[in-house]
């Protein structure tokens, strides 16, 4: 067992809050772990936290949340990093792989909005016309299918950035990870609550997964201690139907999965970037096929789809 372990992640507070996280689910799980110094934490700046300008599908994607830091767990500069998995694209570099998942947090959108009376009626109390802050081409998307009259705004950056231009009144509301927010203890800023049934989750939304080099087994050893197989079997489902709809930040998709017991219960959906021509597909089966149902709804979405469900924003 390695005497030390070296976390990679991103710079910002709510990554810092989850390399944490692992950090101490690692030194309860191995007590050769909780010597002072064994567990460190390596900051480092993704392009995407450099590249605050403009939507985040026109500069690259979600791999600009990962390239630096995966580089850095190839070149052995790292142990191990930490990921929101919804960050993560489908296809990993090679020489790399998923150690482990952490218990999956509240995976619902939260609506937080300048006028906190009207924030707590969720999106039916937004004023018509109202401005909502995104980055998020599915919140975008789902904001426009739900109310046509709002105007949906760019907003980009952490969500101390974005919650600093709702208060300087660059938008009349914003949508955030509830799992974020409350893993920065910032729940409470929360107006409402977005159930799935109004705004269904990005895939993967609280979700923290660890990736480590694909032959290090004295690292994967250490991880099984603290993979949950709930958010495992659920993002399989999610990953899988990602992957068969070629999703990419141009592409609306919306999906989560809940395992009880043997069986999961997959919901997606596949929307056009305007808001209009929501498709829906549903799944359930057992746990052991979690990536095959979630392929197999991505092919009947695909196969509803236009080419505008994929033409991008």
């Amino acid at each position: 067992m390695s005497a030390r372990i070296r976390i990679g992640t991103r710079a910002s507070p709510l990554a810092r809050a989850q390399a944490d996280e692992v950090g101490r689910r690692l030194a309860a799980a191995h007590p050769a772990l909780r010597e002072p110094g064994a567990i460190t934490l390596e900051p480092i700046h993704t392009t995407g936290d450099r590249m605050l300008q403009g939507p985040l599908a026109a500069i690259g994607g979600k791999g600009l949340f990962t390239k630096e830091i995966e580089e850095a767990l190839l070149d052995g500069r790292i142990d191990i990093a930490v990921h929101s998995m919804k960050d993560m694209p489908t296809l990993l570099p090679d020489g790399l792989a998923i150690g482990a998942m952490l218990p999956r947090a509240d995976p619902r959108d939260a609506l937080i909005a300048a006028d906190a009376e009207a924030g707590a009626d969720g999106l039916a109390g937004l004023a018509q016309g109202a401005a909502v802050g995104t980055a998020s081409l599915r919140r975008g998307a789902l904001l426009r299918h739900a109310r046509p009259d709002l105007a949906v705004v760019p907003f980009r950056g952490n969500v101390e950035t974005r919650l600093r231009k709702l208060a300087a009144g660059e938008a009349d509301a914003t949508l955030l990870a509830l799992a974020g927010l409350d893993r920065l203890g910032l729940a409470g800023k929360a107006h409402a609550v977005l159930e799935p049934e109004e705004m269904l989750p990005a895939v993967c939304q609280g979700i923290v997964g660890v990736e480590c080099r694909a032959g290090d087994v004295a690292i994967h050893e250490l991880l099984r201690a603290i993979d949950d197989a709930d958010s495992a079997d659920a993002a399989a489902a999610e990953r899988a139907l990602l992957a068969g709809l070629d999703g990419s930040c141009r592409t609306p998709i919306a999906a989560l999965a809940v395992p009880r017991e043997d069986a999961i219960s997959l919901r997606a959906i596949l929307v056009r970037p305007d808001g209009t021509g929501l498709l829906e597909a549903a799944r359930s089966g057992g746990r052991a096929d979690a990536a095959a149902l979630g392929a197999d709804a991505a092919r009947e979405l695909r196969a509803r789809a236009t080419p505008a469900h994929f033409a991008g924003g």
